[in-house]
């Protein structure tokens, strides 16, 4: 563990305010490992006056950086991606010690970073705009972006550095500069990649305030990012209620807003389905990250006639789970963040219970030596009905609920009826159903959700979209696979 923080630049205590400089003046975080329960460093977060230095110091770098080419303010990025590349092993290491991830997942985030800043490199030569056929004679009409800002990035603990390059990259190519705020539970990882990222600056001779961080927590840094007019866009990943008090507050102000929320996305079996298929990623959606990912497998609906198969198959995978130490590549499963979320897991688990739900297995915590002192617990497989008030609530952990339908169009009408959307999915032979699934009357987690959940008064959830040239994109992420590569 040391070996790791000292090749990443960490010291026993570690400011955690940068614009340039390094400082902190606010309250001290003590970083625990969920893996054992040890201490592995300390963070100083931001005071009102550090606040207020590094956005003065974020919008000095934006006037400098906007007007930079953007294929110059590209080549800064590509050096960022391959200087990730070069430090991806103790990267990886350092988010599987601060969150629990597994180390393929760890490893797997730093390459999401890598990915983006590829991707990056390639727009900044591609900033395009329209011209237009105009109706007057003699006359053209010409579509140019600009820079938007300084842009806010408040990212989760799930995905402590991906969340922050997919804005990050983007927005720097477009000329923006970056203010983030990481999640307190993971503000190691956080300080690393802005070393990193304050190496390359310093050795290009850009500014390094176009990645500015301030550690701290809703009070002292996050609604004072939302009330702040100097930042025109806040993109925002976490809880429900999070974005709501960001939504309005930002909005309020007529700023924009880019947010990640909640979601309690489902997966259908139908009868035609590719029983062994269906399950293996019925399993990795459910306890890939400890079911701690936005876009988690939450509910299972399947078809009577292969329910019985479907379960099964699942227990069986269930029971052969190898849970334990993240750092060991044999682990499949690793801890919770903390011991915090596996009480949230265990109140869900009793709802679900006094709800008349079954336990098939799992669902206590795992004590005792081989398990390190950390958060640990079995993951839950569960029967529900779908009017279960539980149900309709995101568990963020390690809980999957399995339930049945005779109908296709009933199936249709479990999955969208839950106040969430995000991810959706069906494992299906049948051309018929798969059109359907995916036509205006099928699975509402595709973007216009937002308009029907809107009506009902319940926020849906936004995908992460790039900071880009003053434009941001609201529209549901597919599904991707978790392993061994992209988390998400």
């Amino acid at each position: 563990m040391q070996t790791v923080l000292d090749k990443l630049g960490l010291a026993d205590d570690n400011p955690g305010v940068f614009d340039g400089e390094w400082r902190g003046g606010g309250a001290k975080i003590d970083k625990i490992s969920p893996i054992d329960g040890q201490r592995l460093a300390s963070v100083r977060t931001a005071s009102d006056e550090d606040y207020q230095k590094a956005i003065a110091r974020a919008q000095e770098a934006f006037l400098k950086w906007r007007i930079t080419p953007g294929p110059v303010r590209g080549e800064i990025v590509r050096r960022l991606g391959n200087a990730l590349r070069e430090s991806k092993h103790q990267l990886g290491q350092l988010v599987t010690l601060e969150t629990g991830k597994i180390i393929a997942e760890g490893e797997g985030e730093v390459q999401e970073m890598i990915d983006i800043c590829d991707l990056a490199v390639g727009q900044s030569r591609m900033l395009y705009g329209l011209t237009i056929q105009s109706e007057r004679p003699s006359h053209r009409l010409m579509e140019q972006w600009h820079p938007l800002g300084v842009v806010a990035v408040i990212t989760a603990f799930n995905f402590p550095v991906a969340v922050w390059s997919w804005n990050a990259a983007l927005a720097a190519v477009c000329g923006d500069a970056t203010v983030w705020k990481p999640s307190e539970k993971t503000p190691l990882t956080a300080i690393a990649v802005t070393k990193i990222a304050e190496r390359v600056c310093r050795e290009t001779g850009a500014d390094p305030a176009i990645f500015t961080l301030l550690m701290g927590d809703r009070k002292t840094v996050g609604q004072k990012l939302a009330d702040d007019a100097r930042i025109p866009l806040v993109s925002a990943t976490g809880s429900v209620s999070m974005g709501l008090n960001v939504a309005k507050t930002v909005h309020g102000r007529l700023g924009r807003t880019i947010m990640e929320l909640g979601g309690n996305n489902a997966l259908i079996v139908a009868p035609s389905a590719d029983i062994e298929m269906a399950t293996q990623s019925i399993f990795f959606g459910a306890v890939g990250t400890a079911g701690q990912r936005c876009t988690s497998t939450r509910r299972v609906i399947m078809h009577e006639s292969v329910a019985s198969k479907v379960r099964h198959k699942l227990l069986a995978a269930y029971k052969s789970l190898t849970i334990g130490n993240p750092l060991d590549r044999k682990t499949v499963m690793g801890p919770l963040i903390d011991k915090n979320a596996v009480d949230l897991v265990h109140h869900s688990i009793g709802r679900l219970k006094d709800e008349g739900g079954e336990i098939l297995y799992g669902g206590e915590r795992l004590e005792g030596s081989e398990f390190l002192g950390g958060c640990y617990m079995k993951p839950c497989l569960a029967t529900a009905k779908p009017d279960f008030e539980i149900v309709q609530h995101e568990t963020f952990g390690p809980l999957l609920y399995l339930m049945t339908y005779r109908g296709f169009d009933e199936a249709i009408a479990i999955h969208n009826n839950v106040p969430q959307g995000l991810t959706s999915s069906i494992f299906t032979n049948d051309m018929r159903e798969a059109e359907k699934f995916v036509s205006a009357v099928g699975s509402e987690a595709a973007p216009r959700s937002v308009a029907r959940l809107a009506a009902r008064k319940i926020p849906a959830a936004a995908a992460k979209a790039a900071a880009i040239a003053g434009s941001s994109t609201c529209a549901d992420k597919p599904t991707r696979s978790i392993f061994p590569g992209s988390c998400r």
